[in-house]
C-alpha cells in the first residue's frame, strides 16, 4: 500500500505553474518559466533578455517541475551560469555516465517529489535514459528518498518553502503535508 494519498482531478497545466512560479519570482530572483522548449535549458540574463530564463520541455507539467527544482536547488553562484555550470548528456548514456548523472540528480528530483505534492500532481522518479533501457536504480530512488526526509526535516531554502506555499494555496492543496516526512514511504519513490 502506498503512502501517497490521493491526487486532486485539478487539471495541471502549464500555463498555471508558469503564473505563479513567474509571480514567486519574476521580480524577486529576476527568473521567469518557459514552455515550449525542445530541451530544457536555464539562460542567464544577457543584453537581449533582461531576465534569467528556465525553459521546461513542450508542454510537459512534469518538465517544469524538474527543471524549476534544479533552480531552487542551485545556490546563487551556480544561478550565474547556463545550465547551472552542470554536465548533462543526453538520453543513451552508458552506465558510468548514468551513474554520474544519478549522482547529482538525486537532490533536484526529491524537490521535485515535494513540489508534485504541493500541486496534487503525480511523481515519477526519471532515469533520462530511456533509450539506452536503464530505469531508475534502486540505489537511486533510495538516495531520492533520503533527500526528501533532509528536504522535510528543515533543509528547504526559502525558494522552495516560496514556491510550495504558493502551490498549495493555487491547488487547494496543504503545503505543510507536502513538506512532511511522514507523508512520503520508500516505495513511493520509484
Amino acid at each position: 500500500m502506498s503512502c501517497l494519498e490521493s491526487l486532486a482531478d485539478t487539471p495541471h497545466r502549464c500555463e498555471d505553474l508558469i503564473a505563479v512560479f513567474n509571480r514567486c519570482f519574476q521580480d524577486s530572483h529576476n527568473t521567469v518559466l518557459i514552455g515550449g522548449a525542445d530541451e530544457p535549458l536555464y539562460q542567464i540574463a544577457d543584453p537581449d533578455n533582461t531576465h534569467h530564463r528556465i525553459y521546461f520541455t513542450r508542454d510537459y507539467y512534469a518538465s517544469g517541475l524538474h527543471e524549476i527544482a534544479h533552480w531552487l536547488v542551485a545556490g546563487e553562484m551556480r544561478r550565474q551560469q547556463e545550465d547551472y555550470g552542470y554536465w548533462y548528456a543526453p538520453d543513451g548514456r552508458n552506465p558510468e555516465q548514468q551513474l554520474a548523472f544519478e549522482q547529482v540528480e538525486a537532490k533536484p528530483q526529491a524537490l521535485e517529489c515535494i513540489l508534485a505534492r504541493a500541486a496534487g500532481f503525480p511523481f515519477r522518479v526519471s532515469a533520462d535514459n530511456a533509450e539506452a533501457g536503464l530505469m531508475p536504480s534502486t540505489e537511486f530512488c533510495q538516495r531520492i528518498y533520503s533527500e526528501l526526509r533532509e528536504y522535510c526535516n528543515g533543509r528547504l531554502n526559502e525558494r522552495s518553502l516560496t514556491l510550495i506555499a504558493a502551490l498549495a494555496d493555487f491547488y487547494g492543496s496543504s503545503a505543510h503535508k507536502a513538506c512532511e516526512a511522514a507523508r512520503y514511504c520508500q516505495e513511493d519513490i520509484r
